[in-house]
């Protein structure tokens, strides 16, 4: 997925999320979804490890670029646990990787209707939304994945990369009305300048990072 215009590129949009997800599967929907939300047939040990076992042979076959088996895997899942959250988010993972913006969006904001307070799945959708260049949208989501997780560092740093953007969509309109403003035009390079993207060794630089939009995805 190409990046918009002078938005600086972040490392890839699913991998941190992916791997913070599958590190917590055990504990993630005890841990961030409210009780009265959890699946009321409540899972048996032996049944979390079975669907845990499930959800990493899907990120396996995902991990492949086997979208249709394992998104066939996580449509199982979901049917079987319809709210649990894992699956449903490791399927907007997948068609976030597929360059299935659109249908990601719904996975996330269908999970989001149910589970308000996870943090990631927000951010995600926040990432969505940029790479389409609806930054007023980024941003609110982005400010509400603070205010459910204030310590969230990926959300924060997000924000303020969308908060620049706006800017510079503003200072931008600003030169283009009053040709005679001396301010706005140095506004404008001074954030352009601070967005810039930082100039990282070629051999060490992460897979695929110069195409992606100026959002962490996590």
């Amino acid at each position: 997925m190409n990046a918009p215009s002078r938005f600086m590129p972040f490392p890839p949009i699913t991998r941190l999320a992916t791997l913070v997800l599958l590190a917590s599967l055990a504990t993630l929907a005890h841990a961030q979804a409210p009780a009265a939300t959890q699946d009321p047939r409540q899972m048996s040990e032996a049944e979390r490890r079975v669907y845990t076992q499930s959800l990493h042979e899907a990120k396996s076959l995902l991990d492949r670029k086997q979208y249709a088996d394992g998104i066939a895997k996580l449509d199982a899942l979901i049917v079987e646990r319809p709210h649990e959250p894992q699956a449903r988010f490791l399927k907007g993972l997948a068609l976030t990787d597929e360059g299935k913006a659109d249908d990601a969006i719904g996975v996330f904001r269908a999970l989001l209707a149910e589970f308000p307070e996870l943090p990631e799945p927000r951010n995600n959708l926040a990432v969505l939304y940029a790479q389409k260049g609806e930054y007023a949208q980024a941003r609110d989501e982005l400010e509400r994945a603070v205010r459910f997780a204030p310590d969230y560092a990926v959300a924060h740093e997000n924000l303020g990369d969308v908060y620049a953007r706006l800017a510079e969509v503003e200072y931008e309109k600003t030169v283009g009305l009053d040709k005679r403003n001396r301010t706005a035009p140095a506004k404008l390079k001074l954030i352009r300048e601070a967005t810039q993207p930082p100039k990282a060794d070629a051999q060490t630089a992460a897979p695929n990072e110069a195409s992606q939009p100026s959002i962490n995805a996590k």
